[in-house]
């Protein structure tokens, strides 16, 4: 029987590890799902954020066991997974993407580079309110009362974004040789730029992107039947035998 693959999934910037809380269930039990709390952010919020101490938690995620391990993350998490990525080739079976597919420096994340700004006007009770309105618009009852329970994120907001865009460039992806997913929503300002980032990726054996249709930038909360599906196929490549248990159909 084939060893068990490893997804580290990284969240994004102001939630928690509890946005993958469905994937589990959804990929089936030939995966480990690993979802760590990165630097201020969920159980792990009154820490301040430092692009060392993040990715530390993604060497942690990791392993040093020897199993293969497919590295994924979502927005911030993404451009981290990317920086990382770069760093250690040689430790993935596979790269994923999502909703990280923009250019940092560029037009399509000029609304993360603002949200340090939003923070500081409006507040954090009233940026909870706000995330608690969203996500009860957007998500199932059950994974929105989930994320709110695991705690938001703002303090780091500032340092974590003035780090990818100082540090993360689709050149990165240049050094990854392991199989490439890149996944946005149809309606995510942060795709685009996949071009650049898929022609960046020019050492890995594939890269495919994927459009979930009708989706927003929280696609992996919004639509996680949709998410872990293409998640499956990079997670399938690294153990062929695994592949004959899908994941579970929405």
């Amino acid at each position: 029987m084939p060893e068990r693959v490893r997804l580290v999934l990284l969240h994004g910037s102001q939630v928690n590890h509890a946005v993958w809380s469905p994937y589990p269930a959804l990929l089936g039990p030939g995966v480990e799902v690993v979802a760590p709390d990165l630097p201020a952010h969920g159980r792990r919020r009154d820490e301040p954020f430092s692009w060392e101490s993040a990715l530390a938690t993604v060497d942690e995620a990791v392993g040093d066991d020897g199993r293969p391990v497919v590295l994924a993350g979502h927005s911030l998490g993404g451009y981290l997974a990317m920086a990382w990525a770069g760093a250690h080739p040689q430790r993935l079976a596979g790269l994923a993407l999502l909703g990280a597919s923009g250019v940092p420096t560029g037009p399509g994340a000029l609304v993360y580079r603002g949200l340090a700004v939003t923070q500081r006007w409006l507040g954090v009770e009233r940026m909870s309110r706000g995330m608690d309105r969203e996500f009860e618009a957007l998500l199932t009852p059950e994974l929105a009362a989930a994320v709110k329970d695991a705690g938001y994120g703002f303090g780091g907001v500032r340092t974590a974004w003035a780090d990818v865009m100082s540090r993360c460039r689709p050149e990165m992806l240049a050094e990854v040789t392991a199989p490439v997913l890149l996944v946005n929503g149809q309606l995510d300002q942060l795709r685009v730029d996949v071009g650049r980032f898929r022609r960046a990726a020019a050492a890995a054996p594939w890269v495919r992107v994927v459009s979930v249709p009708r989706a927003l930038h929280v696609f992996p909360l919004s639509h996680p039947h949709d998410t872990a599906a293409a998640l499956w196929e990079l997670v399938a490549a690294t153990r062929a035998p695994i592949s004959a248990s899908p994941p579970v159909a929405g």
